[in-house]
């Protein structure tokens, strides 16, 4: 028997039940639990408030409480206390709702066992062990979350479900570079994650962010996973990053930066391992030294190793509006099924870098009126309608769009709740929160960005009859045509801009109505929908090459 103590607090009615779940536990072998039953609500509030407590084992229907209302009770006494559901109720709607609104697990006890209570227990402690690091990210948990209901709603393995939730690789890299006065040495924080190596090599972006952490990283390479299966490429998600503020390096010390953060990763790298690709603070440019530094070890030159580099370089042509010109194609196709008609369709665009800029052009090309954008620096308005060629110009002569002046200044909230036809979000994670989302006034909401909707949102606006075009979806352009990129790499072949776009199209819209039939066959929104595909697809893959040895 371990010498860890495990304070379980097992709350449940049943004498019956209570006498096989405290059976089941007293069987196990590899965690030593010290148990304290209670058999109603008001009980198990009171242990919470008085003890501390490791784990909640929680029946939902109690003498003094009912359903997920005691979940819903029971985690806001104790928001740290991870809490495992025990019922009798098979009703997989409920599960779903209950591993949203923050179950760790959700078990039958018609079904339950000696190995699966001990297996939740223990995966749940090692999930909290995990997230009180560099793991504790509430893009991590938004991600496990959307998972964790997919997961339930589809009846996906336990096993399966316990390898997915976390990456398989990880690296984590600290390293020096040179600051311009060569008097100072500056160190930051890098890192490289692989979610899933079953389905070939791995791809996803690198960003360069003061915020980045290991939670963050991890987030994104799980989302690029479902992304790359949705879209049928031949990749797992991967994802990088560097903790820094890239607007305050000098163009020789980003330089220096990437090739040193290169070398760090580079065993992990490749064109056959891992390819990496732009994100959020680095460019066509960084790809470049990215790529010359992995050749120059390499002793000759392998473009295939990194995908968003200049064409020049062995770049793709369409990639650099690949990602808005995808959630555009997804916005005509959505708009299309709810019966917007983007001629004359006001459109609101959060976010105008790369992705939100060439959506917000594209968007003007379908003929929508873009009514308000944002970016770092402010929201602009004008209801009769912006040009986006007039933006652009002004972003590339003042590198920002405050001081525009065809527009009023409005706050990034004001902006998020204007009326229109489609709201576009392309910034930050976290932007429609359970805060604002009885706010949106939106008919369409199109992800461009990564996790920019909750799930207590996402049920908020399902409610009162927003369509939400998920990311997994709304900005899978940008992986698909790297695929591109990638292939031609490895060809040594040039496909045309026409091309490239038609088959981006075909690739995007296949995955629009296959996730379609799926959220109407099963009644479901279209991101649990777009989830389930993914996930599928890379279960099958695992089941079909089985565990090794």
């Amino acid at each position: 028997m371990t010498e860890q103590t495990v304070h379980v607090l097992l709350v449940e009615d049943n004498s019956l039940h209570l006498r096989l779940i405290q059976k089941l536990l007293a069987g196990e072998t590899q965690l030593n639990y010290q148990v304290e039953a209670v058999g109603t609500l008001t009980d198990a509030l009171a242990c919470l408030e008085n003890r501390p407590i490791d784990l909640i084992l929680l029946d939902l229907i109690l003498p003094d409480s009912q359903e997920l209302e005691t979940l819903f009770k029971v985690r806001s006494a104790a928001p740290e206390v991870p809490v495992v559901v025990l019922t009798s109720l098979d009703d997989v709607s409920l599960a779903a709702r209950a591993v949203e609104a923050g179950a760790s697990d959700f078990l039958l006890k018609t079904r339950l066992s000696g190995i699966t209570l001990g297996r939740a227990i223990r995966y749940t402690l090692a999930r909290v062990r995990a997230h009180g690091a560099e793991w504790d990210s509430p893009m991590l948990r938004l991600a496990q979350q959307q998972f964790l209901k997919a997961a339930q709603i589809m009846g996906l393995d336990d096993n399966i479900r316990q390898r997915l939730l976390f990456p398989q690789r990880t690296q984590v890299v600290s390293f020096p570079f040179f600051r311009d006065d060569r008097s100072q040495v500056e160190t930051v924080f890098g890192y490289r994650v692989q979610h899933v190596l079953t389905m070939g090599p791995t791809k996803g972006g690198i960003r360069y962010h003061e915020d980045v952490d290991l939670g963050e990283v991890a987030a994104l390479a799980t989302w690029m996973t479902w992304k790359c299966a949705l879209m049928g490429l031949p990749f797992g998600g991967a994802k990088g990053g560097v903790r820094v503020d890239p607007t305050t390096l000098s163009k020789k010390e980003l330089q220096r930066l990437t090739r040193r953060y290169t070398a760090e990763i580079i065993d992990i790298i490749g064109p056959d391992k891992d390819i990496p690709a732009p994100d959020m603070g680095t460019n066509e440019e960084v790809m470049a030294w990215l790529m010359d530094t992995y050749s120059q070890q390499m002793g000759y030159a392998v473009p295939a190793v990194v995908t968003g580099k200049p064409v020049v370089l062995g770049g793709s042509l369409g990639r650099r509006e690949a990602t808005g010109r995808g959630l555009v194609y997804m916005i005509e196709a959505a708009a299309s099924h709810i019966g917007i008609d983007l001629q004359g369709a006001s459109a609101v665009v959060q976010g105008f870098g790369n992705v939100g800029s060439y959506a917000a052009r594209f968007l003007e090309e379908a003929g929508a009126r873009i009514i308000a954008v944002s970016d770092v620096s402010t929201g602009l308005y004008n209801p009769n309608g912006l040009s986006v060629s007039a933006l652009n110009q002004h972003v590339a002569e003042n590198h920002v769009l405050q001081g525009f002046p065809e527009a009023e200044t409005i706050s990034n909230a004001e902006l998020l709740e204007l009326e229109c036809d489609v709201l576009a979000l392309a910034a930050l994670q976290n932007q429609v929160t359970v805060n604002n989302a009885g706010r949106i006034n939106c008919r369409l909401l199109a992800e461009g960005a990564n996790g920019p909707t909750t799930l207590e949102a996402d049920e908020i606006l399902n409610e009162r009859g927003v369509l939400i075009l998920p990311d997994v979806l709304g900005n899978a352009g940008g992986v698909t045509v790297s695929y591109f990129e990638w292939v031609q790499g490895m060809q040594n072949l040039t496909w045309t801009h026409d091309e490239v776009n038609e088959r981006l199209k075909s690739i995007l819209l296949n995955a629009f109505e296959r996730t379609l039939q799926r959220a109407t066959r099963d009644s479901q929104d279209l991101r649990t929908a777009a989830l389930i595909e993914g996930v599928a697809r890379v279960t099958e893959a695992k089941l079909l090459r089985g565990v090794f040895p």
